[in-house]
This record gives C-alpha cells, structure tokens and sequence, in this order.
C-alpha cells in the first residue's frame, strides 16, 4: 500500500508520516517512509524547485513509490504532490493508493514557516515556492482531508486511522 500525504510546506505532512510509520512499525516491519526533501538528497539535489524540475522529482517519487509497492512494501510519502496528473498515476498504477490532504491555511503556514520559505520568499531573496508564486492545485480526489489548524497532538490523532489502512487493525 502506498499511503500519499500531500500539503503545502509547513502543513505537517512530514510530522503525520513518521508517527504513522511508527505506529505500522509496531506490527509490521515492512514499511518505508518516503519524503520529498529527503529524497532530493538522496539524488545529490541534482534538481531546483523550478515546475520543470518539481516534476522530474515527483515522477521519482511516484515510481519509487510503485517499485518497493510491487516487491510488498508499504510506503508513507510526505510529498508536496503539485501535480494532479502524479496523483492519477499513482491512482491507475498503484495496487493500493490512499491519498491524504492536510489542508492548512495560508496564514498557519507562514506563522510556522520551519524552513523559513515564507519568510525569504516575503523578503525577495528566493521565488518558486509553492502556494506564493507556484499555484498549488488543492487535490480534489483524496481519499481523506485533514483541516490543520490547531496543534500537532490533533493532527497526529488521525495516525491511527491512516496506519490502520496499512496494517488492517481497528
């Protein structure tokens, strides 16, 4: 099963995919947690943040994500996922897709900003950022929607229901 997170910079996709990896992990060893940001290192961040080059990535990711789905391994990827037409691949190519929006307001957002994209972005020093000068499709497929708005303890209380579509317990 594939287990697709997608939001904004800041929205806790990363947060909400480590304890669900943590929570399968207590009865199944065979799960991976993919990232977005971790996986541009793995490939020696050969890529900018420019469409052209958020696509190449998302395509990596999707294929990662079907390569270790065909050969049993679950996989929780904490992906931005700007593109609508990765998330139909991912639906017609992967086994088992579940896909999870965390809905943030853009203001929540910024006011967290952990990795200071806002912030340089607001002051001129960097562009291409996705939901200031990069639009961001909201999905309108997910299979769930989680409005993040309040803090991370009622944001990881959805861990349970989402982990539980890897490992079938209720």
């Amino acid at each position: 099963m594939v287990i697709w997170l997608i939001g904004l910079s800041g929205a806790g996709k990363t947060t909400l995919a480590n304890e669900v990896v943590a929570q399968v992990r207590c009865v199944k060893n065979n799960v991976v947690l993919l990232d977005g940001d971790m996986l541009r290192e793995v490939f020696s961040n050969d890529l900018g943040h420019t469409l052209t080059d958020r696509r190449t990535n998302a395509d990596r990711i999707c294929k990662i994500g079907k390569f270790l789905d065909d050969q049993g391994i679950h996989v929780v990827c904490a992906i931005l996922s700007l593109f609508p037409e990765s998330r139909s691949w991912n639906r017609k190519n992967l086994q088992n897709y579940y896909e999870v929006f965390i809905d943030s307001p853009m203001q929540d957002l910024i006011q967290r900003d952990y990795k200071g994209l806002y912030r340089r972005f607001q002051q001129g020093e960097i562009c291409d950022v996705a939901g200031m000068d990069i639009d961001f499709p909201r999905p309108v497929n997910a299979d769930i929607v989680i409005k993040n708005d309040t803090t991370v303890e009622e944001l990881l209380s959805f861990a349970k229901a989402i982990s539980q579509k890897i490992t079938g317990k209720i």
